[in-house]
């Protein structure tokens, strides 16, 4: 068995940027969670069904398009839980399709709460820093564009870890393999 989750990395510099913040704030877990957007939550799977979810990944992939995502502001899912994030404000309704996507097939699960894709800055921390994060994030604000995501295993040392991108709409524009090859 293993774990595994599947997010959209933030790109830098908003990802190193937001990962500060965490740590910054004392949240114990920034330095081994990158920084990202959640597709699939943390999932025990067989280490045989990797090939099957990777097929499964690439498949959700190739029918999804590149979009736009806008960061801003801060919110909070306290009192049900002690998180405190930066809301997409664009992008949702790509973040929402892509997770209905992710979470079918080899992947299909329940979840314990409804589907909101946001980007964690605090977690399980005291009410003081909590509201430190809400207030200090508050006019936080970058936009981007997101070309793919990731499969990311959890390591024995609590470290999430990217283990292959996947493209959105396919492979990423560029030169062929073998046009580079002269």
């Amino acid at each position: 068995m293993r774990t595994i989750g599947v997010a959209v990395a933030i790109p830098e510099p908003y990802g190193g940027e937001l990962q500060r913040w965490r740590a910054a704030l004392g949240d114990p877990l920034a330095e081994g969670i990158p920084t990202h957007v959640t597709l699939l939550p943390p999932t025990a799977v067989d280490d045989d069904l990797m090939d099957a979810i990777e097929r499964h990944l690439l498949t959700v992939a190739e029918a999804s398009r590149p979009f736009a995502m806008r960061l801003h502001g801060t919110a909070t899912f306290r009192p049900v839980s002690p998180v405190v994030f930066v809301a997409v404000a664009e992008g949702i309704s790509s973040c929402e399709r892509l997770a209905n996507g992710v979470r079918s097939g080899p992947l299909e699960r329940e979840l314990a709460f409804p589907y909101h894709p946001h980007v964690t800055i605090a977690h399980d921390l005291p009410e003081h820093v909590l509201d430190k994060a809400y207030e200090a994030l508050d006019g936080y604000a970058c936009a981007f564009n997101v070309q793919a995501f990731s499969l990311f295993e959890h390591g024995n040392d609590s470290v999430w870890r990217p283990q292959r991108d996947f493209a959105l709409g396919g492979p990423l524009p560029g030169p062929m393999p073998s046009e580079t090859a002269d």
